[in-house]
């Protein structure tokens, strides 16, 4: 039989992991990967039978592939606590892996929720999704060493797109929205820093125009009023909040290191000529 296992990355998600890993158990492991934990989520997740990889991931990458290591099944099912499935979700899953003419990975639509609002228009730009490679066989996907929603290879062959969707409680409320919005950028920022791949404003500006028209206009943000507004603007914010932010970052690292290496002018000058001999 094709064993299929469930990968969740959680951080202090106790409120909301015990509903995600109840609709779990058609899965037939379940691996938890408690990153940098101060609550109970590590033991909710053992309450639930499943495997649990503790440490500290600052980069999701790493986190990730923590996780798919302990996992044993022939297919991997991804997804986050914050995420939940159907009945009919598990059913297809689980016939899809079962065919002998299964692909080697799978997309899967997403069902995005404001409080209890659908929202199912206007998603991308780095800000959300309405659908990702969340099934696979083990060892077809891998993912780059990023803060944020790392950039992910999939190799073999494509199946197409399951009709069952996951549903994702991905904001409380519009102050929830703005917070991640500073979660995400700060976090992108870091890598931008690091990777010296920082650009000028005037491209950002013309890259968040480009992706407020792509969510709002090209995938019908304007469907969902006053939310897909938002959604768009926070997409075309992303790039603009996130550069500026990196800036921060290395002008500060900049003061950082002249504290601390004060330059040799302010030492005496026959100490410095000294040293030199």
């Amino acid at each position: 039989m094709t064993k299929l296992s469930a990968l969740v990355c959680a951080h202090n998600e106790e409120q909301r992991l015990p509903a995600c890993l109840a609709a779990l158990s058609f899965c037939d492991e379940i691996v938890v990967v408690a990153d940098r934990c101060s609550d109970g989520t590590e033991a909710v997740a053992r309450q639930y039978g499943a495997r649990v990889v503790s440490g500290i991931f600052p980069i999701e990458g790493p986190r990730k592939h923590a996780g798919l290591a302990r996992c044993s099944g022939d297919w991997i099912l991804e997804l986050d606590a914050d995420e939940g499935v159907t009945p009919a979700f598990a059913r297809e899953v689980r016939e899809t892996i079962a065919r002998a003419d299964a692909a080697d990975w799978y997309q899967i639509p997403i069902d995005n929720y404001v409080g209890e609002q659908l929202v199912r228009h206007g998603w991308g730009g780095s800000f959300g999704t309405s659908s990702a490679a969340r099934l696979f066989r083990r060892d077809v996907k891998s993912w780059k060493s990023e803060r944020v929603h790392p950039g992910a290879k999939l190799e073999g062959t494509y199946g197409g797109r399951l009709t069952q969707p996951l549903r994702h409680m991905v904001d409380e409320d519009i102050g929830d929205m703005l917070a991640r919005l500073s979660r995400y950028t700060a976090l992108r920022a870091q890598d931008l820093a690091d990777s010296g791949k920082i650009k000028g404003l005037a491209d950002d500006t013309f890259r968040g125009l480009r992706r407020f028209f792509k969510c709002y206009v090209s995938r019908k943000g304007y469907r969902e009023g006053d939310l897909g507004f938002l959604i768009s603007l926070m997409a075309a914010l992303y790039p603009i909040l996130s550069n500026l932010r990196a800036r921060e970052i290395l002008r500060n690292r900049a003061r950082g290191a002249e504290v601390s290496s004060p330059a040799p002018a302010a030492l005496p000058l026959r100490r410095v000529e000294a040293a030199g001999q």
